[in-house]
């Protein structure tokens, strides 16, 4: 049996990645609006927004095969690594826009590592 924390920390995940990818799969206003600001090409945001579906799917299968919450944890980290580059050095927004990511990063980080 997991520990608590554990499931927790993939129950976040799953949810947090899970609205992301519908923010990018849907085309909001706002998701569009930052795409354009880190100068990525359009059809970058659903390949990540891909990404991010792949790894709530592998994450939702940890209830049968745990060790998949590795592969799930190691992509969301690199997706998160790539979201802060966009929101600090691409978009040159302030650090407050990319918490989100790292507060992912960091839970993903412990998944991964626990």
């Amino acid at each position: 049996m997991e520990q608590t924390w554990v499931i927790l920390f993939q129950f976040i995940l799953i949810v947090m990645f899970s609205v992301s990818a519908s923010l990018k799969f849907f085309q909001t206003p706002s998701m569009v609006r930052h795409w354009n600001q880190y100068n990525y090409p359009m059809w970058a945001m659903f390949v990540v927004a891909a990404g991010e579906l792949i790894g709530v799917l592998i994450m939702i299968t940890t209830i049968w095969v745990p060790g998949n919450k590795d592969y799930a944890a190691a992509l969301f980290i690199v997706l998160m690594l790539g979201a802060i580059h966009a929101h600090l050095v691409r978009a040159k927004h302030k650090p407050i826009m990319a918490v989100n990511a790292i507060l992912m990063l960091g839970l993903s980080v412990t998944l991964l590592f626990q």
